[in-house]
Protein backbone atom coordinates (compact mmCIF):
# COMPACT_ATOMS: atom_id res chain seq x y z
CA UNK A 1 0.00 0.00 0.00
CA UNK A 2 1.52 3.41 -1.00
CA UNK A 3 2.16 6.12 1.63
CA UNK A 4 3.21 9.77 1.50
CA UNK A 5 5.13 9.55 4.75
CA UNK A 6 9.00 9.68 4.62
CA UNK A 7 10.82 6.42 4.75
CA UNK A 8 12.08 5.10 8.05
CA UNK A 9 15.78 5.45 8.82
CA UNK A 10 17.77 2.41 8.06
CA UNK A 11 20.79 3.34 10.29
CA UNK A 12 21.29 4.97 13.61
CA UNK A 13 23.86 7.65 14.70
CA UNK A 14 27.20 6.20 15.67
CA UNK A 15 27.26 6.96 19.36
CA UNK A 16 27.20 4.92 22.48
CA UNK A 17 23.54 5.56 23.06
CA UNK A 18 20.95 4.10 20.63
CA UNK A 19 18.02 6.18 19.61
CA UNK A 20 14.60 4.94 18.62
CA UNK A 21 11.89 6.44 16.57
CA UNK A 22 10.99 7.59 13.07
CA UNK A 23 11.67 10.72 11.13
CA UNK A 24 8.38 12.61 10.76
CA UNK A 25 9.69 16.04 9.69
CA UNK A 26 12.66 18.32 9.15
CA UNK A 27 12.56 19.77 12.65
CA UNK A 28 12.47 16.39 14.26
CA UNK A 29 15.77 14.66 14.88
CA UNK A 30 16.62 11.28 16.15
CA UNK A 31 15.32 10.48 19.65
CA UNK A 32 17.88 10.31 22.45
CA UNK A 33 17.74 8.41 25.64
CA UNK A 34 16.34 10.41 28.49
CA UNK A 35 17.14 9.58 32.04
CA UNK A 36 14.87 11.62 34.27
CA UNK A 37 15.80 12.55 37.83
CA UNK A 38 13.72 13.41 40.83
CA UNK A 39 14.44 17.09 40.25
CA UNK A 40 13.43 16.94 36.61
CA UNK A 41 10.19 15.15 37.25
CA UNK A 42 7.40 17.46 38.40
CA UNK A 43 4.65 15.73 40.35
CA UNK A 44 1.38 15.41 38.40
CA UNK A 45 -2.01 16.06 39.83
CA UNK A 46 -5.11 14.25 38.83
CA UNK A 47 -5.71 10.76 37.67
CA UNK A 48 -2.65 10.44 35.35
CA UNK A 49 0.58 9.10 36.79
CA UNK A 50 3.96 8.50 35.08
CA UNK A 51 5.98 5.63 36.34
CA UNK A 52 9.72 5.85 36.68
CA UNK A 53 11.61 3.95 34.06
CA UNK A 54 13.37 1.00 35.31
CA UNK A 55 16.46 -0.51 33.69
CA UNK A 56 16.97 2.41 31.34
CA UNK A 57 14.04 1.54 29.02
CA UNK A 58 11.71 3.88 27.18
CA UNK A 59 8.37 4.43 29.00
CA UNK A 60 5.36 4.19 26.73
CA UNK A 61 1.68 3.98 27.50
CA UNK A 62 -0.70 1.54 25.84
CA UNK A 63 -2.24 4.46 24.03
CA UNK A 64 1.03 5.46 22.41
CA UNK A 65 1.69 1.86 21.45
CA UNK A 66 -1.75 1.55 19.86
CA UNK A 67 -1.25 4.76 17.90
CA UNK A 68 2.10 3.51 16.72
CA UNK A 69 0.67 0.27 15.50
CA UNK A 70 -2.11 2.04 13.62
CA UNK A 71 0.36 4.50 12.13
CA UNK A 72 2.61 1.67 11.06
CA UNK A 73 -0.23 -0.19 9.45
CA UNK A 74 -1.46 2.95 7.72
CA UNK A 75 2.00 3.86 6.46
CA UNK A 76 2.85 0.71 4.65
CA UNK A 77 1.40 -2.26 6.32
CA UNK A 78 4.76 -2.86 8.03
CA UNK A 79 5.68 -2.23 11.69
CA UNK A 80 9.15 -2.33 13.19
CA UNK A 81 9.24 -2.94 16.89
CA UNK A 82 12.95 -2.43 17.36
CA UNK A 83 16.08 -2.00 15.27
CA UNK A 84 17.87 -5.10 14.25
CA UNK A 85 14.68 -7.21 14.15
CA UNK A 86 13.03 -8.20 10.92
CA UNK A 87 9.88 -6.29 10.04
CA UNK A 88 6.53 -7.96 10.76
CA UNK A 89 4.10 -8.00 7.88
CA UNK A 90 0.48 -7.20 8.70
CA UNK A 91 -1.95 -7.98 5.91
CA UNK A 92 -5.43 -6.52 5.58
CA UNK A 93 -8.28 -8.38 3.84
CA UNK A 94 -9.41 -7.21 0.44
CA UNK A 95 -12.69 -5.34 1.01
CA UNK A 96 -13.95 -6.30 -2.45
CA UNK A 97 -13.57 -9.98 -1.61
CA UNK A 98 -15.40 -9.46 1.68
CA UNK A 99 -18.24 -7.75 -0.16
CA UNK A 100 -18.45 -10.55 -2.69
CA UNK A 101 -18.41 -13.15 0.08
CA UNK A 102 -21.27 -11.38 1.86
CA UNK A 103 -23.27 -11.22 -1.35
CA UNK A 104 -22.67 -14.91 -1.99
CA UNK A 105 -23.73 -15.73 1.57
CA UNK A 106 -26.95 -13.79 1.16
CA UNK A 107 -27.71 -15.31 -2.25
CA UNK A 108 -27.07 -18.82 -0.86
CA UNK A 109 -29.91 -18.30 1.60
CA UNK A 110 -27.82 -17.55 4.68
CA UNK A 111 -29.77 -16.45 7.69
CA UNK A 112 -27.19 -13.91 8.89
CA UNK A 113 -27.56 -10.39 7.50
CA UNK A 114 -25.76 -7.08 8.01
CA UNK A 115 -26.84 -4.81 10.81
CA UNK A 116 -29.62 -2.50 9.81
CA UNK A 117 -30.85 -4.72 6.96
CA UNK A 118 -34.62 -4.93 6.40
CA UNK A 119 -34.29 -8.67 5.71
CA UNK A 120 -35.36 -10.72 8.78
CA UNK A 121 -32.68 -12.79 10.49
CA UNK A 122 -35.00 -15.79 10.41
CA UNK A 123 -38.03 -16.89 8.42
CA UNK A 124 -39.71 -18.59 11.39
CA UNK A 125 -43.41 -17.61 11.63
CA UNK A 126 -43.33 -15.80 8.26
CA UNK A 127 -45.80 -17.16 5.72
CA UNK A 128 -45.22 -17.32 2.00
CA UNK A 129 -47.67 -14.44 1.60
CA UNK A 130 -45.54 -12.35 4.00
CA UNK A 131 -42.32 -13.24 2.15
CA UNK A 132 -43.91 -12.22 -1.16
CA UNK A 133 -44.56 -8.77 0.19
CA UNK A 134 -40.80 -8.10 0.34
CA UNK A 135 -40.10 -5.06 2.51
CA UNK A 136 -43.74 -4.62 3.65
CA UNK A 137 -43.96 -3.33 7.16
CA UNK A 138 -44.43 -6.03 9.83
CA UNK A 139 -47.50 -4.25 11.14
CA UNK A 140 -49.18 -4.43 7.74
CA UNK A 141 -48.35 -8.14 7.55
CA UNK A 142 -49.89 -8.70 11.00
CA UNK A 143 -52.94 -6.66 10.02
CA UNK A 144 -53.34 -8.69 6.84
CA UNK A 145 -53.07 -11.92 8.84
CA UNK A 146 -55.67 -10.74 11.36
CA UNK A 147 -58.02 -9.78 8.53
CA UNK A 148 -57.45 -13.18 6.93
CA UNK A 149 -58.24 -14.94 10.21
CA UNK A 150 -61.35 -12.80 10.67
CA UNK A 151 -62.50 -13.61 7.14
CA UNK A 152 -61.85 -17.31 7.79
CA UNK A 153 -63.88 -17.17 10.99
CA UNK A 154 -66.67 -15.31 9.18
CA UNK A 155 -66.62 -17.96 6.47
CA UNK A 156 -66.96 -20.64 9.15
CA UNK A 157 -69.87 -18.75 10.73
CA UNK A 158 -71.55 -18.32 7.34
CA UNK A 159 -71.06 -22.00 6.56
CA UNK A 160 -72.48 -22.99 9.96
CA UNK A 161 -75.50 -20.73 9.36
CA UNK A 162 -75.94 -22.19 5.87
CA UNK A 163 -75.69 -25.73 7.26
CA UNK A 164 -78.25 -24.87 9.95
CA UNK A 165 -80.60 -23.38 7.34
CA UNK A 166 -80.20 -26.42 5.11
CA UNK A 167 -80.81 -28.72 8.09
CA UNK A 168 -83.94 -26.75 9.08
CA UNK A 169 -85.16 -26.83 5.48
CA UNK A 170 -84.52 -30.57 5.33
CA UNK A 171 -86.42 -31.12 8.60
CA UNK A 172 -89.26 -28.94 7.33
CA UNK A 173 -89.33 -30.90 4.08
CA UNK A 174 -89.39 -34.18 6.02
CA UNK A 175 -92.20 -32.88 8.25
CA UNK A 176 -94.13 -31.64 5.21
CA UNK A 177 -93.63 -34.97 3.46
CA UNK A 178 -94.81 -36.80 6.58
CA UNK A 179 -97.84 -34.51 6.82
CA UNK A 180 -98.63 -35.03 3.16
CA UNK A 181 -98.21 -38.76 3.64
CA UNK A 182 -100.58 -38.68 6.63
CA UNK A 183 -103.09 -36.65 4.63
CA UNK A 184 -102.82 -39.06 1.72
CA UNK A 185 -103.25 -42.03 4.05
CA UNK A 186 -106.24 -40.31 5.71
CA UNK A 187 -107.80 -39.65 2.30
CA UNK A 188 -107.18 -43.25 1.29
CA UNK A 189 -108.70 -44.45 4.56
CA UNK A 190 -111.70 -42.14 4.12
CA UNK A 191 -112.15 -43.28 0.54
CA UNK A 192 -111.88 -46.91 1.65
CA UNK A 193 -114.38 -46.28 4.43
CA UNK A 194 -116.78 -44.60 2.04
CA UNK A 195 -116.32 -47.41 -0.44
CA UNK A 196 -117.01 -49.92 2.30
CA UNK A 197 -120.08 -48.01 3.38
CA UNK A 198 -121.27 -47.79 -0.21
CA UNK A 199 -120.65 -51.48 -0.61
CA UNK A 200 -122.58 -52.19 2.57
CA UNK A 201 -125.42 -50.00 1.45
CA UNK A 202 -125.51 -51.72 -1.91
CA UNK A 203 -125.42 -55.09 -0.22
CA UNK A 204 -128.20 -54.06 2.13
CA UNK A 205 -130.23 -52.75 -0.75
CA UNK A 206 -129.70 -55.98 -2.60
CA UNK A 207 -130.66 -57.93 0.50
CA UNK A 208 -133.77 -55.84 1.00
CA UNK A 209 -134.66 -56.15 -2.65
CA UNK A 210 -134.34 -59.87 -2.35
CA UNK A 211 -136.21 -59.80 0.93
CA UNK A 212 -138.96 -57.63 -0.53
CA UNK A 213 -139.71 -60.41 -2.89
CA UNK A 214 -141.00 -62.34 0.10
CA UNK A 215 -142.87 -59.35 1.60
CA UNK A 216 -145.75 -57.30 0.32
CA UNK A 217 -147.67 -54.16 1.27
CA UNK A 218 -151.01 -54.95 2.95
CA UNK A 219 -153.24 -53.05 0.48
CA UNK A 220 -153.29 -50.87 -2.59
CA UNK A 221 -154.89 -47.55 -3.64
CA UNK A 222 -154.42 -46.16 -0.14
CA UNK A 223 -153.48 -42.93 1.61
CA UNK A 224 -151.44 -42.83 4.80
CA UNK A 225 -153.24 -40.82 7.47
CA UNK A 226 -152.42 -41.32 11.13
CA UNK A 227 -148.88 -42.50 11.98
CA UNK A 228 -147.36 -44.27 14.95
CA UNK A 229 -147.04 -42.02 18.03
CA UNK A 230 -149.58 -39.39 17.01
CA UNK A 231 -151.31 -38.00 20.13
CA UNK A 232 -155.12 -37.72 20.48
CA UNK A 233 -158.13 -38.40 22.70
CA UNK A 234 -159.51 -40.82 20.14
CA UNK A 235 -157.10 -43.55 21.32
CA UNK A 236 -157.40 -45.12 24.69
CA UNK A 237 -153.63 -45.04 25.27
CA UNK A 238 -153.49 -41.33 24.42
CA UNK A 239 -151.44 -41.85 21.25
CA UNK A 240 -151.75 -43.78 18.02
CA UNK A 241 -150.23 -47.27 18.20
CA UNK A 242 -150.26 -48.18 14.50
CA UNK A 243 -150.20 -46.97 10.87
CA UNK A 244 -153.45 -46.17 9.05
CA UNK A 245 -154.00 -46.96 5.33
CA UNK A 246 -157.17 -45.10 4.29
CA UNK A 247 -158.90 -46.87 1.39
CA UNK A 248 -162.44 -47.43 0.16
CA UNK A 249 -164.47 -50.06 1.92
CA UNK A 250 -164.00 -53.51 0.40
CA UNK A 251 -160.42 -52.90 -0.74
CA UNK A 252 -158.49 -56.21 -0.49
CA UNK A 253 -156.17 -56.79 2.49
CA UNK A 254 -153.20 -59.11 1.78
CA UNK A 255 -150.77 -61.06 3.96
CA UNK A 256 -147.51 -59.09 4.28
CA UNK A 257 -145.49 -62.26 4.77
CA UNK A 258 -146.03 -65.95 5.13
CA UNK A 259 -147.26 -67.06 8.55
CA UNK A 260 -150.05 -68.56 10.58
CA UNK A 261 -153.39 -66.97 11.48
CA UNK A 262 -153.58 -66.97 15.29
CA UNK A 263 -156.71 -64.80 15.68
CA UNK A 264 -159.66 -63.80 13.43
CA UNK A 265 -162.85 -62.06 14.80
CA UNK A 266 -164.36 -59.14 16.62
CA UNK A 267 -161.97 -57.13 18.92
CA UNK A 268 -164.03 -54.25 20.42
CA UNK A 269 -162.66 -50.81 19.41
CA UNK A 270 -160.48 -52.57 16.79
CA UNK A 271 -163.61 -53.87 15.03
CA UNK A 272 -163.00 -57.03 13.03
CA UNK A 273 -159.33 -58.00 13.48
CA UNK A 274 -157.03 -60.67 12.06
CA UNK A 275 -153.67 -61.50 13.75
CA UNK A 276 -150.98 -63.13 11.54
CA UNK A 277 -147.99 -64.60 13.43
CA UNK A 278 -144.78 -64.90 11.42
CA UNK A 279 -142.18 -67.60 11.84
CA UNK A 280 -139.95 -65.31 14.00
CA UNK A 281 -142.85 -64.68 16.43
CA UNK A 282 -143.74 -61.21 15.18
CA UNK A 283 -147.51 -60.50 15.30
CA UNK A 284 -149.17 -58.38 12.58
CA UNK A 285 -152.59 -56.93 13.50
CA UNK A 286 -155.04 -56.08 10.69
CA UNK A 287 -157.94 -54.06 12.25
CA UNK A 288 -161.32 -52.38 11.28
CA UNK A 289 -161.99 -54.91 8.49
CA UNK A 290 -165.34 -55.08 6.88
CA UNK A 291 -164.91 -58.86 6.44
CA UNK A 292 -162.40 -61.65 7.29
CA UNK A 293 -161.36 -64.22 4.69
CA UNK A 294 -159.24 -66.63 6.86
CA UNK A 295 -159.63 -68.72 10.02
CA UNK A 296 -157.45 -69.40 13.03
CA UNK A 297 -154.66 -71.90 12.41
CA UNK A 298 -154.63 -71.27 8.69
CA UNK A 299 -151.20 -70.83 7.03
CA UNK A 300 -150.95 -68.17 4.44
CA UNK A 301 -148.25 -67.03 1.99
CA UNK A 302 -147.08 -63.57 1.06
CA UNK A 303 -149.75 -61.71 -0.90
CA UNK A 304 -152.67 -64.01 0.07
CA UNK A 305 -155.98 -62.17 0.69
CA UNK A 306 -156.98 -62.30 4.36
CA UNK A 307 -159.89 -59.70 4.41
CA UNK A 308 -161.25 -56.37 3.21
CA UNK A 309 -160.95 -52.72 4.31
CA UNK A 310 -163.89 -51.51 6.50
CA UNK A 311 -164.93 -49.02 9.17
CA UNK A 312 -165.80 -51.31 12.11
CA UNK A 313 -164.88 -50.38 15.68
CA UNK A 314 -163.77 -46.94 16.86
CA UNK A 315 -163.24 -45.18 13.55
CA UNK A 316 -164.18 -42.08 11.64
CA UNK A 317 -163.95 -43.63 8.18
CA UNK A 318 -162.92 -46.75 6.30
CA UNK A 319 -159.19 -47.64 6.67
CA UNK A 320 -156.79 -50.47 7.61
CA UNK A 321 -155.19 -50.02 11.00
CA UNK A 322 -151.85 -52.02 11.01
CA UNK A 323 -149.89 -52.76 14.17
CA UNK A 324 -146.60 -54.67 14.60
CA UNK A 325 -145.76 -56.52 17.85
CA UNK A 326 -142.35 -58.26 17.79
CA UNK A 327 -142.55 -61.49 19.80
CA UNK A 328 -146.14 -60.68 20.74
CA UNK A 329 -144.97 -57.74 22.93
CA UNK A 330 -145.56 -53.99 22.76
CA UNK A 331 -146.27 -52.29 19.46
CA UNK A 332 -143.48 -50.64 17.45
CA UNK A 333 -143.55 -48.24 14.54
CA UNK A 334 -144.93 -50.18 11.55
CA UNK A 335 -143.24 -47.79 9.08
CA UNK A 336 -139.72 -48.65 10.38
CA UNK A 337 -140.52 -52.36 10.38
CA UNK A 338 -141.79 -52.25 6.79
CA UNK A 339 -138.61 -50.37 5.74
CA UNK A 340 -136.52 -53.08 7.32
CA UNK A 341 -138.24 -55.57 5.07
CA UNK A 342 -137.56 -53.56 1.92
CA UNK A 343 -141.05 -52.10 1.73
CA UNK A 344 -141.72 -48.38 1.29
CA UNK A 345 -145.39 -47.47 1.84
Amino acid sequence: MASNRPAQPTSFPPNDTQTFGYAYGKDEGPWEEWNPTEDSIRPLRGRHRVSKQRGGGLARSSTVLGVGVIAAVGAGGMATAAPGKPPVSISLPDLSSVTESAKALISDGGSSTPKGSATPLTSAGVTSADAAQGNTDAGEALRARIIQQAESQQDQIDKAAQDAAESAAAKKAVALAAEQKDDAEAKVAAAKKKADEDAKQKAEAARLAELAKSYSLPTSSYTLTSRFGDAGSMWSSGYHTGLDFAAPTGTLIKAIHSGTVTEAGWAGSYGYRTILTLDDGTELWFCHQSSISVSVGQKVATGDVIGRVGATGNVTGPHLHLEVHPGGGSAIDPMAWLHSKGLNP
